[in-house]
């Protein structure tokens, strides 16, 4: 799977207890799915399932396609080639490869997909050499009229070659790069990538052709649902639910929708008054896990005032990341723990925490940078050439944490001398108008992780290309962060944590980033939906979710 971006999460304004309730514990598993053999689930059914927001892009690889909601839609309905377990180890997906092999070519690498012959699109043409071609180089970031979201892979790729037949693929690197099971997940058609007009703007309404054990049925945009129904052209096993009915709502609404029972499956969020009403509704489970993900601040270095990198650090060292995450997480019951590190999580393989100095809460030194950057104590703010040194922390509206960490944040840099302005925006406008746009000094968000965590978080921390920031909002970078990223993608083995950490360190001295916590998973799922919930980095085959035969009983 790779990188989702997710707008913040909802947490209750009042979150200021609870933890008697919850006691928390020294760690959270990796996944809880409440698994099920196939056997033991209902044949039927509908999961209902709350989304955050109403996807505006159904090209998961367009730069306005990479939204979690999306993710949740189309992992059910088109092609991953990999899936992962819950340990983040990538698999093939036997529906659509028979099989995935490495040769070494010189200084480059071929990989050779054997397709499954019987993997089709639900227009009836078969999945084959084309879709791969197309998408490598409609991805590849060499032409600019494609809107994409993350050249990372693709641009190492020289050639697609047609095998022995339609159903074997030969991908040809330039260059060797580690991460390639990463690479055409999800797959789409050709046609949907043969041009910049269709790449960018041919799936804006709806998913036109699907290749999974569900396809699309209605969409209703006035109403901001989705529905998925089982494909009767699926040629795998056949889904255990009739269909998937997918509701964009208000993140304060989705307690109160789950406890009257009209939605099955909703993502808690870090609200702990939330918490607490679904733990009541009749039937239900919350599900907990280690998310993938993690939350964090980001700061535009293209700005005109965090622009100088002393700035930067000075924000950075005067927020206390331990307050935040210990208001965000209060009364849920997990760990608190802040995140070292812009790349791996705190569960992950080769996490070390490279925070050093700037991990730490020095308002001391802050206050030192910023006299050294020409701003000085004018009453209660600092100022420079008659301009106040103010920020602009822009935040989701109707999304209570965002909020709330804007608080904090304002509270802790006050008394440094730094003004902070909070602007709630509307929610399906966060990215779309402010994050993409540079349109903002601060915001908070929560990056969703992957098993390939260098690939995932390039795009991230990579320098903009041609004035196009793709994923990287802060808008900053350098070229020994580029260069570190780079040996990196290409290392093997244990050495490409190494790589990993080094480039970690790099970024941790720019401040362009600062992450606060790994952000744990907290799922409301109905007590007998089986094969779904709290994911971590387990991808679920949508085809094995359904409901258990014999419900459990209400207490658990």
């Amino acid at each position: 799977m790779v990188l989702v971006v997710v707008p913040v999460v909802c947490g209750g304004a009042g979150c200021t207890g609870g933890a008697a309730e919850h006691a928390a514990p020294t760690a959270l598993p990796r996944s809880d799915v409440n698994p099920m053999p196939r056997d033991r689930l209902r044949d039927g059914g509908t999961l209902r399932w709350a989304l955050p927001e109403f996807p505006a892009q159904w090209n998961f690889h367009h730069v306005d396609g990479k939204t979690g909601a999306a993710a949740r839609v189309l992992q059910g309905a088109l092609p991953y080639l990999m899936r992962a377990d819950e340990k983040g180890v990538v698999h093939r997906v036997p529906e659509y490869l028979r099989s995935a092999e490495v040769e070494r070519t010189g200084r480059g690498q071929t990989v050779v997909y054997r397709l499954n012959p019987k993997a089709k699109w639900s227009d009836g043409r078969a999945i084959g050499y084309r879709d791969f071609a197309v998408q490598a180089r409609a991805l590849s970031g060499r032409d600019s009229r494609y809107e994409i979201a993350d050249d990372t892979g693709y641009r190492r790729i020289e050639r697609v070659e047609r095998g022995a037949d339609e159903h074997v693929v030969k991908v040809v690197f330039a260059r060797p790069y580690a991460d390639w099971r990463r690479l055409f997940s999800p797959l789409y058609p050709a046609a949907a990538y043969a041009d910049p007009r269709a790449f960018n703007r041919g799936w804006l309404d709806r998913p036109p052709v699907t290749a999974g054990p569900f396809t699309v049925g209605d969409v209703d945009r006035t109403a901001e649902t989705i529905t998925l129904v089982r494909d009767p052209g699926w040629w795998g096993r056949r889904a255990r639910l009739d269909r998937i009915v997918y509701r964009a709502m208000d993140q304060a609404a989705m307690p109160g929708a789950f406890a009257n029972g009209e939605i099955d499956l909703v993502e808690v969020g870090l609200d702990a008054g939330a918490l607490r009403r679904v733990e009541r509704a009749a039937g239900a489970r919350v599900r907990r896990a280690a998310g993938p993900d993690r939350r964090l601040l980001t700061f535009n270095a293209a700005g005109p005032i965090l622009a100088d990198e002393r700035v930067r650090r000075a924000v950075t060292l005067g927020i206390e990341r331990e307050a935040i995450a210990r208001s965000d997480l209060v009364g849920l019951g997990v760990p608190v723990r802040t995140l070292g590190n812009h790349f791996y999580v705190n569960t992950q393989q080769g996490y070390r925490d490279n925070s050093g100095a700037f991990g730490r809460h020095d308002p001391v030194r802050a206050a030192r940078l910023l006299e050294e950057a020409g701003w000085t104590k004018r009453g209660r703010y600092r100022a420079k050439d008659g301009r106040t040194l103010a920020l602009r922390f822009v935040v989701a509206a109707g999304q209570p944490i965002g909020k709330r960490e804007g608080e904090l944040v304002r509270a802790l840099l006050e008394r440094v001398g730094v003004r902070v302005d909070i602007e709630p925006v509307p929610t399906e406008d966060l990215f779309g108008r402010y994050v993409t746009k540079g349109n903002f000094d601060i915001v908070p968000f929560s990056w969703l992780g992957t098993p390939f965590p260098v690939s995932s978080m390039r795009a991230v921390y990579a320098r903009p290309h041609e004035g196009r920031v793709r994923q990287n909002y802060s808008g900053g970078g350098t070229v020994a962060i580029d260069s570190a990223l780079e040996r990196a993608v290409t290392a093997k083995g244990s050495e490409v944590h190494v790589l990993v950490n080094r480039a970690d360190r790099l970024v941790w001295q720019e401040a362009l980033v600062l992450p606060l916590y790994q952000r744990p998973q907290l799922v409301a799922a109905r007590a007998d939906l089986a094969n779904i919930g709290a994911c971590g980095f387990h991808q679920p085959a949508y085809e094995d979710i359904g409901f258990a035969q014999d419900a459990p009983d209400d207490d658990g």
